[in-house]
């Protein structure tokens, strides 16, 4: 049986990244939670891959996790600009930040993709505009030694 190196998808809408975590009160004591939104985006990032990957087993070893964010372009921008945008030519300096695109992707495949993203030892993030906004994940083994 062949196993599988690599899995790609792509997450359809707007970039998310992961918020921090609220606290409530209850009486004398503080409980940490997630936030919904945060949740709902997790969930859509495990069926996604779920659906577009049909995994068969968990990826071992040292990982590379390639995260290209597409942003939509503001609908107030001349059209030089816009094709300047969908050339790669103006980037996006917006939220969410790279880092925290990665953390909800990363996040949610845990025990998915991989057993735990600490597996991730090469990650490259990406941001650009697209008239179709989404997130292309692509994650996949690289040659070394785990020290497991």
């Amino acid at each position: 049986m062949m196993t599988t190196t690599r899995y790609e998808f792509t997450i359809i809408g707007k970039p998310f990244g992961k918020q921090r975590p609220r606290f409530a009160r209850r009486g004398r004591f503080s409980k940490a939670f997630t936030p919904t939104e945060t949740v709902n985006y997790e969930v859509q990032v495990r069926e996604t891959f779920v659906r577009e990957c049909n995994p068969t087993n968990l990826l071992q070893g040292p990982l590379r996790a390639t995260i290209t964010a597409h942003h939509p372009i503001p609908k107030s921008v001349s059209k030089k600009k816009r094709q300047l945008m969908l050339d790669g030519h103006i980037r996006p300096e917006l939220m969410p930040d790279a880092d925290n695109i990665a953390k909800v992707v990363l996040d949610a495949l845990n025990q998915m993709a991989y057993a735990d993203d600490k597996s991730i030892v090469e990650l490259v993030v990406i941001k650009y505009y697209s008239e179709q906004p989404c997130v292309e994940v692509e994650i996949h083994q690289i040659g070394g030694l785990s020290t497991e």
